[in-house]
């Protein structure tokens, strides 16, 4: 019904009233009002005043207006934060007659987004006269017509509304008619002509009359349409018998008085593109397409005519009945592009403006998200909503979302739609570079060359682009006291380490150093990794012999006796090879010998032995070349040559003594360090002498002041003064200071304490040096044989 139309027209104004009030308090509310038809550029409102915003959040929040189709009437200017006329606007093209005429939008702020409704109306300046469609009306009018007939005229129109509009209707002459207003239910006035005084076709068969509209603008503007009214004749005369007598038969006539014509009066703009009405039967058709969203209400005014001219009007009211079918409208306000992972909780990246054309529960409107995590979708107010984070956003877990917000109106059947928006997850330098382990081994093989590439370290970074470049840095450390960086140099870019030097195992098998792996992120993030370096050993040293000492003028032999057995240890081979693993393992052979058939050496020991009984025929000097050779590849050697002299006596080896020496050349270097060492035995004797001498006058002396002194003497002898052993002789061990090396004979002479036992081991009278203390490696003492005769063996 009609009233409970009105009734809800009511609730829903009162809705949307408390609603904007909702809207006020929250995001905040300014309105102007601004005459039409301003000049462009001129100022409606000073907006960043109004709205207590700073400029310099305006240029910081990219300040813009959400204004809809209005944005081409009003702008923004940021730099003086005021609202101004873009182009001259007429309030009759945007809102015809609509009251008030208002132009409602936003501005939009971003980081945080934030938006204001701002509302500017138009109001009206009478810049309309009142209008008449028809140019002119006609009517005609029988003159039998009545006094009080009404004649419906049609309406003038005026754009303007308000006090501007159309305010009365003025008709002149008024010798037979006058107007009469009629206010309907719209409140329009119904302008009806009624016959004052009849009319006569006989006097004026036709009549001109001028009707003038006028509105109550200042200054009054009107519009004026010609009437003209044309007088039928009515049988309003008695015929004129010209003869007293006639003979005639009557006919009773029915006429055309009694027929009437309907047609549609009204002059709303369009109404008679949606109704039409038959001329005879008063049968109104719809031939247009209505819309309840373009109008609710429709009025036609009828004019019903006779053929005598009489006339008269009603008029027909149509309510429209709203229908569900209007889509809800998503009108996105602001969206944001890209947020950083490390935005706060209830971050809001979009506004959106949700609006149903239809009424009633066809223009009630629900929006929800498809998917919430981690967003959620919140009503602010009436038609407005925001999408705001509802937990923490981790890039690392997902950089990019694509949020679709589906709205539904409560129609039968419901109406939907949706839209969906891409949000970035910008990167945040919230993750350290990460190893691929947690630590590493390279190996490289020694004698290298320098600047060649050991190995390589890869960490990765979670996070995207500068925050995820990695860069490499050598942490400061030394090894053996020398820095690290002599040995390894880190590259920054891709991680490789490089050898600075050439490595020797045999100085340095292993060392370990720290990498640091930081990230470009501001402040830089990094991790450490332990990286440790195994020198693998090249066989780059050849077996070093160690016995029997080679001498170039070496007296040195090794006596068998001819009754020595199968088996019987000749000497021993002794050799080492400072390499390790299979390139330090020896196998002794023997590669040329005076008898090849007398004596064969150990493969893995080194021993030479006997292979079968020594004979009388066997000749006593024997010269045996011992190879010695690592398991290394490519295979290093050493040879060693060992003089064996076959004999039961010394003068027997004496006899042959000298065809050794023979078939030696003498070393000249050897020479030359045993002049050197006697020289220095030499200086040391003298040397200590002079001490000796000087000790003694001292002590002298000393005694001497002594003995006048008066004071007790106390006895000095110097240790081992006396015969402990009460043999009236020495002890047998003798304290002798040398030492030598491996390669003494090539170089300086050093000397240490040493002792020295000698033992007369068999009647052969062999010697052996036993022990060296010098302070050089266990592999480096040498023993020595010493060859003495008997007479010396005493």
């Amino acid at each position: 019904s009609k009233t409970s139309l009105a009734i809800r027209r009511i609730i829903r104004q009162v809705l949307l009233f408390f609603s904007m009030l909702s809207l006020s308090f929250v995001l905040g509310q300014v309105s102007y009002s601004i005459p039409e038809e301003m000049a462009k550029g001129s100022l409606i409102g000073n907006i960043a005043q109004d709205l207590g915003l700073d400029l310099k959040r305006l240029k910081t929040g990219k300040a813009r207006l959400h204004v809809g189709n209005s944005a081409k009437y009003i702008e923004l200017n940021k730099e003086k934060g005021v609202l101004l006329i873009k182009e001259r606007m007429d309030r009759e093209a945007l809102c015809r007659q609509t009251t008030p005429c208002a132009l409602h939008f936003q501005i939009i702020l971003e980081n945080p987004i934030e938006f204001y409704r701002v509302t500017v109306e138009i109001t009206d300046i009478n810049d309309n006269a009142p209008l008449f469609k028809m140019n002119n009306m006609l009517f005609e009018i029988s003159e039998s017509a009545v006094r009080g007939a009404k004649f419906v005229l049609e309406k003038a129109i005026d754009y303007d509304v308000g006090i501007n509009g159309l305010k009365s209707y003025s008709l002149n002459p008024t010798d037979n008619f006058v107007l009469k207003l009629n206010n309907n239910a719209g409140g329009d006035k119904e302008v009806e002509m009624v016959l004052e005084k009849p009319l006569d076709r006989e006097k004026q068969e036709k009549l001109t009359l001028t009707l003038t509209a006028v509105d109550g603008g200042e200054p009054q503007l009107s519009g004026t349409v010609q009437i003209h009214v044309t007088v039928l004749d009515a049988n309003d005369n008695a015929p004129l018998f010209t003869q007293s007598t006639y003979e005639a038969t009557t006919d009773i006539d029915h006429g055309t008085n009694g027929v009437v014509t309907y047609s549609i009066s009204s002059n709303t703009e369009g109404i008679l593109d949606l109704f039409e009405i038959h001329g005879a039967s008063g049968e109104v058709r719809l031939i247009g397409k209505i819309d309840y969203e373009t109008s609710k209400h429709y009025q036609l005014d009828v004019k019903a005519r006779d053929q005598g001219g009489l006339t008269d009007s009603c008029k027909i009211l149509f309510d429209i009945i709203d229908m569900n079918d209007n889509i809800p409208i998503i009108d996105l306000m602001s969206t944001t592009q890209s947020i950083p992972e490390d935005s706060t909780f209830q971050t809001v990246v979009a506004v959106m403006n949700v609006h149903d054309a239809d009424s009633d529960n066809n223009g009630v409107v629900k929006c929800f998200l498809s998917d919430s995590e981690p967003f959620i979708i919140e009503n602010t107010s009436n038609g407005f909503y925001s999408i705001r984070t509802n937990s923490d956003l981790d890039r690392e877990r997902a950089s990019e979302y694509n949020i679709t917000v589906t709205c539904s109106d409560e129609g039968v059947p419901s109406l939907s739609s949706s839209v969906t928006l891409t949000l970035q997850i910008s990167d945040v330098n919230d993750n350290a570079p990460v190893f691929e382990r947690s630590s590493y081994e390279a190996y490289i093989v020694e004698n290298n060359t320098p600047g060649l590439s050991i190995f390589t370290v890869k960490a990765r970074d979670a996070d995207w682009n500068q925050n995820a470049r990695v860069s490499y840095i050598l942490e400061d450390s030394s090894v053996n006291g020398v820095p690290v960086s002599s040995y390894v140099s880190v590259s920054a870019d891709s991680g490789v380490i490089h050898a600075v030097r050439s490595f020797d195992y045999e100085q340095i098998k292993d060392f370990h150093f720290c990498v640091k792996a930081q990230d470009g992120g501001s402040p830089p993030l990094s991790s450490n990794v332990t990286v440790k370096i195994l020198i693998q050993d090249q066989n780059d040293n050849p077996p070093q012999v160690l016995f029997p000492v080679q001498t170039g003028g070496s007296l040195v032999a090794e006596m068998v006796p001819r009754s020595a057995d199968v088996g019987y240890l000749v000497t021993k081979v002794v050799a080492v090879d400072v390499d390790s693993g299979q390139n330090a393992w020896l196998s002794y052979k023997l590669q040329k010998a005076t008898d090849r058939a007398l004596f064969e050496v150990g493969l893995q020991n080194g021993e030479i032995r006997t292979i079968r009984q020594v004979t009388d025929k066997d000749a006593v000097k024997q010269r045996l070349t011992v190879i010695v050779e690592d398991n290394g590849q490519p295979s290093r050697s050493a040879t060693v040559i060992v003089n064996v002299a076959v004999a039961d006596s010394f003068p027997e080896v004496l006899s042959e003594f000298t065809d050794f020496t023979h078939d030696k050349e003498y070393n000249d270097n050897l020479t030359f360090y045993l002049v050197l060492a006697l020289a220095v035995v030499s200086f040391l004797f003298i040397t200590c002498l002079v001490v000796i001498i000087s000790v003694k006058i001292y002590r002298w002396r000393q005694s001497r002041i002594l003995y006048h002194s008066n004071l007790p003497v106390i006895p000095y002898y110097p240790p081992r003064y006396s015969d402990t052993l009460g043999t009236g002789t020495l002890q047998h061990v003798y304290n002798y200071e040398v030492c030598r090396t491996t390669d003494s004979r090539k170089s300086d002479c050093k000397f240490g304490l040493m002792f020295l036992q000698f033992h007369f081991l068999n009647s052969m009278g062999r010697c052996w040096l036993r022990r060296c203390s010098c302070g050089h490696d266990l592999k480096q003492i040498l023993p020595y044989h010493v060859v003495i005769s008997e007479k010396e063996k005493g």
